[in-house]
């Protein structure tokens, strides 16, 4: 590309001979598009406490359900021993990040390039473990909560399934039918007796569309008392907060939507390492970092995994 040079007259520029006009390093960096993550609106952390004041893994007692029977008089009353099924929470998995920041750059740069590195690799490190944890969960969802024939009490709603010949058996989402799914999903919660209220569900970015495209004549609908169509607000709908993910499970034409409540999934970080060293070979500074992590489906009814295809 021509920097103003005529023919006859000399360059000035950075790249001539001469180097009169000097090239500058902007002390602006481009903007940086991150996905966002959803981990921490979907899960709790009611045990992350225990977990770093004591060890790498919390025992989580449950509560037994206990036997109502037919009262008859004199006919003798029946004891059973309830039984506490259980579940662990396990530190178990990591992640960490590791760079060269060299004296030499840091000095001809005034950019703080060790602090904008760290920003990103933390960033990326929320984007790996939230692709971790959703591409994980949903096969723990409970048997009444996936499958084409899900519902506890009606057995007749269909989520879709994985199959061998790939879309045969997943739901098809289109704007006509996408809030009737949502309906449907809330349903499947309802007889569970899982609480309406805090109640998630996690959609990629096309199905998002699909809500958006739809035909949302009730403004009501959205919880909101304002119309999706008029602000493009994806806000609850049935009772779910929506929330919009490309870090979802994506099998060729199979996407993993996971709908659900808080209680279902625990996650709990351990220990979280941040920390710069000199360089042992070289001028500069060694930057990594360290998260320690587990998370465990506690409670499969207040969680439900749906096979879809567009």
């Amino acid at each position: 590309m021509a920097k103003f040079p005529v023919s006859g007259v000399p360059s000035l520029a950075s790249d001539s001979t001469s180097k009169f006009i000097p090239a500058i390093w902007s002390t602006k960096l481009v903007t940086k598009f991150y996905d966002s993550t959803v981990f921490t609106e979907i899960a709790n952390t009611d045990y992350e406490g225990e977990i770093k004041a004591h060890g790498d893994e919390v025992i989580i007692r449950t509560v037994p359900s206990i036997t109502i029977n037919n009262y008859q008089k004199g006919g003798g009353l029946n004891y059973e021993d309830p039984e506490s099924p259980n579940v662990t929470l396990t530190i178990d998995q990591g992640k960490y990040f590791a760079f060269n920041c060299w004296d030499i750059d840091k000095h001809q740069s005034d950019i703080d390039l060790m602090n904008k590195w760290s920003e990103d690799a933390s960033e990326q490190m929320k984007i790996a473990i939230d692709t971790d944890i959703l591409a994980a969960i949903g096969a723990s969802a409970h048997a009444d909560n996936s499958g084409d024939s899900a519902g506890r009490i009606s057995g007749d709603i269909d989520l879709g399934e994985a199959a061998a010949g790939v879309g045969t058996n997943a739901v098809q989402l289109t704007k006509a039918n996408i809030l009737d799914h949502l309906v449907d999903w809330g349903t499947v919660l309802d007889e569970q007796s899982v609480p309406e209220s805090n109640r998630w569900v996690v959609l990629p970015a096309k199905a998002c569309g699909l809500i958006k495209k739809s035909d949302l004549r009730d403004a009501s609908i959205a919880g909101d008392g304002t119309s999706i169509l008029r602000n493009g607000r994806l806000g609850m709908i049935d009772r779910f907060t929506i929330y919009r993910s490309n870090n979802l499970n994506v099998n060729n034409t199979e996407i993993d939507i996971l709908f659900g409540h808080p209680s279902a999934l625990t996650f709990a970080a351990q220990i979280t390492e941040m920390e710069t060293i000199k360089n042992p070979d070289d001028f500069g500074d060694l930057v990594r970092g360290l998260e320690v992590y587990g998370f465990e489906v506690i409670k499969p009814e207040a969680l439900g995994h749906v096979v879809a295809k567009y």
